[in-house]
């Protein structure tokens, strides 16, 4: 069977990070969205996503297809109804889309399909941009399952301390001597040629993926996520960095979604709950307004390619949109639009041929290439978000 995952009716409302990236390749817990269907389904997918991503993420369309909503994270149960549907067939929960099945060019009315409800309260749906770190436990404990079960961890160095063994799970290549692994509150991944330095005390859930490092000394512990090759250092209590990006330093982040190649300066801090302990509004880019999180805890959401200077803070519920520089003393506003170049003192925009020239740098750092369909994706994110920039 061929399986397209779609983006759906959440899609912008995961906007930063979405301008960048399918939904599917959103990371919670310990692997992207996709990476949980294809390893559940045992199959390759490909994506429905906005037309300017297309050439980085295709969709490949065959006779017959099963097309699932990117924002629900895959369950055993999910699956397997899934992976029954037949003609005509559709998989719904209340008046929302989460699988259904379509041959090649079909035109889809749901009228005139055999709608089943999903009435299980095992789903866990990516819905909102903090949800990525609200349901960040619960994702690594599901992913922890999925990778570990009948396999066998690396051994525990001697010289570290650690809790609850059985929940600790070491990958081929990882390196961690003179640390602390607590999985006493759940479940702590090393990734393959990982490294956790020396002195940095951790406690799960947790997940360190590929090639990512923890400096020395580190604090985390609240259901965090390291994505791959990111260096991570300082306090930092239940975030998930999707990958690339660095925080090395000591500053504090929390409650906070970091995109891809995003930096944090030496000593920036960001605050995850407000001086009245009142409920944490965070910006909304459809209602162009600031929106209820149900939330006492919410930090900072950056997207892709966005750095801060040393010493930068954030107040509690500020959204950082794509490729942004901010810097200088003082808070910035909740909202620095994508583009944006300056901090408190005043933004101005930020030119797409200087944003590109550091990206490339960057990312060739990393052997990684930045692509004339990177270019175009971005200038099409330039455009679309001028109308909140100033300068």
């Amino acid at each position: 069977m061929n399986y397209i995952l779609f983006d759906g009716s959440a899609r912008n409302q995961l906007l930063p990070f979405t301008y960048t990236r399918p939904v599917a390749d959103i990371r919670v817990g310990i692997l992207t969205i996709r990476e949980k269907w294809e390893k559940m389904l045992g199959f390759t997918s490909s994506t429905v996503t906005e037309d300017y991503l297309i050439d980085k993420f295709p969709m490949i369309e065959m006779e017959q297809n099963i097309f699932i909503n990117a924002s629900v994270l895959p369950t055993e149960h999910l699956v397997s109804l899934i992976q029954n549907l037949s003609e005509n067939k559709a998989l719904f929960i209340d008046d929302e889309p989460l699988a259904f099945f379509a041959k090649e060019d079909q035109e889809i009315d749901f009228e005139t399909f055999d709608i089943l409800q999903y009435t299980n309260d095992d789903i866990l749906r990516i819905e909102n941009t903090w949800d990525i770190f609200k349901y960040n436990g619960e994702a690594i404990k599901r992913d922890f399952k999925l990778l570990t079960t009948d396999r066998e961890s690396q051994l525990i160095p001697e010289m570290t301390v650690s809790f609850n063994k059985d929940q600790i799970f070491i990958e081929e290549g990882a390196v961690l001597p003179l640390c602390s692994l607590n999985a006493n509150d759940g479940p702590i991944y090393i990734g393959k040629d990982s490294e956790i330095m020396e002195g940095s005390m951790i406690r799960g859930p947790f997940a360190l993926c590929e090639n990512a490092t923890i400096k020395m000394g580190a604090k985390i512990y609240g259901a965090t996520t390291i994505g791959p090759h990111s260096k991570i250092g300082g306090e930092v209590n239940n975030c998930v960095i999707f990958g690339y990006s660095n925080k090395g330093h000591d500053g504090f982040l929390g409650n906070s979604v970091l995109g891809e190649w995003c930096n944090i300066g030496a000593d920036t801090n960001n605050s995850n709950l407000k001086n009245n302990y009142a409920e944490v509004r965070l910006w909304d880019y459809e209602t162009e307004g600031f929106a209820k999180t149900g939330l006492q805890f919410c930090g900072l959401m950056m997207g892709d390619h966005s750095k801060c200077g040393i010493n930068t803070m954030f107040n509690t519920g500020t959204v950082v949109g794509v490729s942004a520089n901010i810097f200088g003393s003082g808070f910035p506003r909740n909202f620095i639009p994508s583009f944006s170049w300056g901090g408190s003192a005043g933004m101005i925009t930020y030119k797409t041929d200087k944003a590109f020239e550091v990206a490339k740098v960057v990312m060739s750092r990393r052997d990684i290439a930045f692509t004339e369909v990177d270019v175009q994706i971005l200038e099409h994110v330039f455009e679309e978000t001028s109308k909140w920039r100033k300068g």
